[in-house]
């Protein structure tokens, strides 16, 4: 064994304190791009508390850097980078298709190119998306300042830079879930869940879950454990009529998620439907403890092991496949946004939605009223 490979073969080792972060797959290709210091920086992100889904994207990307500026440079990443080198990065990712059709040298060299898909880390054609390229960069200054270093990721030339390359890249932005999945929707998708096969009783919960929840994150979904639900006091069906049914009334806690910090308590409810889809899961799965959705193997045995964010996604792109609908319309994501897009259907206030849904950004969240209210509206409809 050389000692570049047993220097590998010992981060991959390292890392296999973060297998509940990292998956297996990737540990071994991220042994091979990280440094020695790269791999302590991570294992302290983690010890430190940093949140799973962060701290995987920051590995991810750390991965994804390292790579490029190997490539790019026949070096390994400085730290702290050079502003020169942050613009190189921005000049690769964000480029102009017409000019790189009559020049080739504009945009990402050729061999980087290759060598980055050789490696499996470049998929995109054509310039990467902004927000994509935003990312990153916010990576690198947040590995930056991690390792008690000052980037130049504020200089104005760096900011000016960016800016033009995404006017210049003209890459229209990408919704993450090219549909919403509205209650119409989802009731196809449910009707491809019938039976009364484990898989199909998960699947049922999972997706009326995930969306009375007021559209969880595939991340949060996967997350979800039987210590975070409580039995609270049934509720009316219509709270203005005393004498309407009681409905069951679970609330979830979600505890760290991408807008709310552990100790924040962030709790959501369910009522009805997925309330008892919920639980008969749980009893027929025979699960009292840990994870509440977990895999299932061809056999119907349920794993100990709760599913990963990407199997949610599969879930409900299969699931939808089986209602006759295009699965590539449809992600995990499109629950959140179906949710909101579901109450401004029906006139539910935005702050209302925003307490369940627990979007921190009311711009963003209000985008999806904005969309409602307009195809509602009279402005679009002065000649039909």
């Amino acid at each position: 064994m050389t000692i570049g490979e047993d220097a590998i073969l010992r981060r991959a080792e390292e890392l296999d304190a973060l297998d509940a972060i990292l998956r297996f797959d990737r540990r071994d290709q991220l042994a091979a791009l990280l440094t020695d210091d790269d791999v302590a920086t991570l294992k302290h992100l983690a010890s430190d508390g940093m949140g799973e889904n962060t701290l995987r994207a920051l590995a991810s990307d750390l991965g994804y850097l390292e790579a490029w500026c190997r490539l790019a440079t026949g070096d390994p990443l400085p730290w702290p980078a050079p502003e020169a080198l942050q613009l190189k990065f921005v000049a690769h990712h964000l480029w102009d298709p017409v000019k790189r059709a009559n020049d080739p040298a504009h945009g990402m060299p050729a061999g980087v190119e290759a060598g980055l898909r050789s490696e499996g880390l470049l998929r995109a054609d054509g310039p990467h998306a902004p927000g994509t390229v935003r990312r990153r960069l916010t990576s690198w200054s947040t590995l930056t300042r991690r390792r008690g270093l000052t980037g130049a990721f504020g200089a104005p030339s760096l900011k000016s830079a960016l800016r033009l390359a995404v006017k210049a890249s003209n890459r229209p932005r990408q919704r993450k879930s090219k549909k919403a999945v509205t209650v119409d929707i989802l009731a196809k998708v449910l009707q491809a869940c019938e039976g009364d096969r484990l898989v199909d009783m998960r699947d049922r919960a999972l997706l009326l879950a995930a969306f009375a929840s007021g559209g969880r994150r595939r991340s949060e979904v996967a997350a979800l454990r039987v210590e975070d639900l409580a039995d609270e006091e049934p509720v009316r069906a219509d709270p203005s009529d005393k004498t309407s049914p009681p409905l069951p009334c679970l609330s979830i806690r979600l505890g760290r998620t991408k807008t709310t910090a552990a100790d924040d308590d962030a709790h959501v409810l369910l009522i009805g439907r997925p309330v008892t889809a919920l639980k008969q899961w749980l009893s027929d799965a025979q699960i009292t403890v840990g994870p509440i959705f977990r895999r299932i193997d061809q056999w119907g045995n349920v794993d100990r092991r709760a599913l990963t964010p990407q199997s949610v996604n599969l879930i409900l792109k299969s699931r939808a496949k089986q209602a006759g609908l295009d699965p590539a319309l449809f992600s995990a994501h499109g629950l959140r946004s179906g949710y909101l897009t579901e109450a401004a259907n029906r006139g539910i206030p935005l702050p209302e939605a925003m307490q369940q849904s627990l979007h921190k950004s009311v711009t963003q969240a209000a985008s999806y009223y904005n969309n409602a209210e307009r195809k509602n509206g009279r402005a679009a409809r002065l000649i039909v």
